[in-house]
C-alpha cells in the first residue's frame, strides 16, 4: 500500500480499506473539550514602538499573519467514535495494535467502548504522556498529562519490539553496573516528554501538533519496517513523518482543510505520495 492521505470524513475512507490490511492504528481524536482549538501564528519586525522587548532591548512588533482551528465539540461523542473504532479494529492484522490518545475528561469512556469493541483481554497498556508547559490553575491540582490507551488485537501473537524501543536513563545508575547504566533501561507507561516548543523547528503551525518523539517511540515499538501505519483523525501529520523517518507505510485521513495544507508542506519532499479527495 503506498503512502496515502484521504481528505474528507474518515468514517468512509475507514469502510473502503481492505479488512486486515494495517499493523498499527494511532488516533488522536478531538478531546471533546467544548471549545474551539486554535493556533494564532505570528511574527516579528523591529520597530521602536514595538509591544514586546528582544536581545539588547531591542523592541519589536507582533504581527498576525493567520490562524489555524477546529471545533472540538460532539453532542454525543461515543456516538461519534463508536463506528469509527469498529472500523480500525476490522482493519488491523492478527499481529495488530491501536494507540487511542485522549484526555482525562473522556478516557474512562472510551475505555468502556473500546473495551466493548475490542475485548478487556485486548487491553494492554494506559500509557501516561506528561508534561510540564503552560499556566497552573491555583483552584485544582494542574492538569499536565495525556492519555493513551493501547489495545492488541490479539493478546497472544502482537508486535512490541522492546529491543528497538528508545532509552532513558536509569536513576541510580551506580547500583547497576556500567553496561546496564550505559544501555539505559525500557521505559515504563509513564513518558515524560515535552510538548512542541512553540519556536522549535518541529513546529507546523496546527494547533494539537503532538510531538514527533512520542509517535517514533509508538512506530518503532509496534509495527516492522515496510509495515503499514493509519492515523484518521491526522492533524499535522506527525504519525507520517515518523513513518517516513522509520520506514513504514502510511495512510492518513484529515476533513480539516488546514490539515492537509500543513501536511501537504510537511510532506513537500517525500516523493509518491498518494493524494485522495
Amino acid at each position: 500500500m503506498p503512502n496515502t492521505i484521504y481528505f474528507g470524513d474518515n468514517l468512509p475512507v475507514l469502510q473502503s480499506l481492505p479488512t486486515e490490511s494495517i499493523d498499527l492504528i494511532y488516533i488522536d481524536p478531538p478531546f471533546n473539550t467544548g471549545r474551539t482549538q486554535t493556533r494564532t501564528q505570528i511574527r516579528t519586525e523591529r520597530s521602536t514602538n514595538g509591544d514586546r522587548t528582544g536581545f539588547g532591548g531591542r523592541r519589536y512588533e507582533t504581527i498576525k499573519i493567520g490562524s489555524r482551528g477546529y471545533a472540538d465539540i460532539f453532542d454525543d461523542y461515543l456516538s461519534f467514535l463508536e463506528p469509527r473504532l469498529s472500523e480500525a479494529y476490522r482493519l488491523l492484522k492478527t499481529t495488530g495494535s491501536l494507540y487511542f490518545h485522549i484526555d482525562y475528561r473522556e478516557v474512562h469512556y472510551c475505555k468502556i467502548l473500546l473495551d466493548m469493541i475490542f475485548g478487556r483481554e485486548c487491553f494492554l497498556n494506559e500509557i501516561i504522556w506528561a508534561y510540564d508547559y503552560g499556566g497552573r490553575p491555583k483552584n485544582r491540582w494542574p492538569a499536565k498529562h495525556d492519555n493513551i490507551l493501547l489495545y492488541v488485537k490479539d493478546p497472544e501473537q502482537y508486535t512490541f519490539n522492546q529491543d528497538a524501543v528508545d532509552r532513558i536513563p536509569y536513576m541510580a545508575p551506580g547500583l547497576v553496573g556500567e553496561v546496564k547504566a550505559a544501555r539505559g533501561k525500557l521505559p515504563t507507561d509513564t513518558w515524560w516528554h515535552t510538548i512542541v516548543a512553540t519556536n522549535g523547528k518541529e513546529k507546523t503551525g496546527y494547533p494539537t501538533q503532538k510531538p514527533l518523539g512520542v509517535l517514533r517511540r509508538i512506530v518503532t515499538a509496534s509495527s516492522n519496517p515496510g509495515d503499514t501505519v493509519l492515523d484518521f483523525f491526522a492533524g499535522s501529520g506527525t504519525t507520517g513523518a515518523a513513518c517516513v523517518e522509520l520506514g513504514r507505510q502510511f495512510v492518513l485521513v484529515d476533513n480539516n482543510p488546514q490539515s492537509l495544507d500543513v501536511m501537504r508542506k510537511r510532506f513537500a519532499d517525500i516523493p509518491d505520495i498518494v493524494w485522495v479527495g
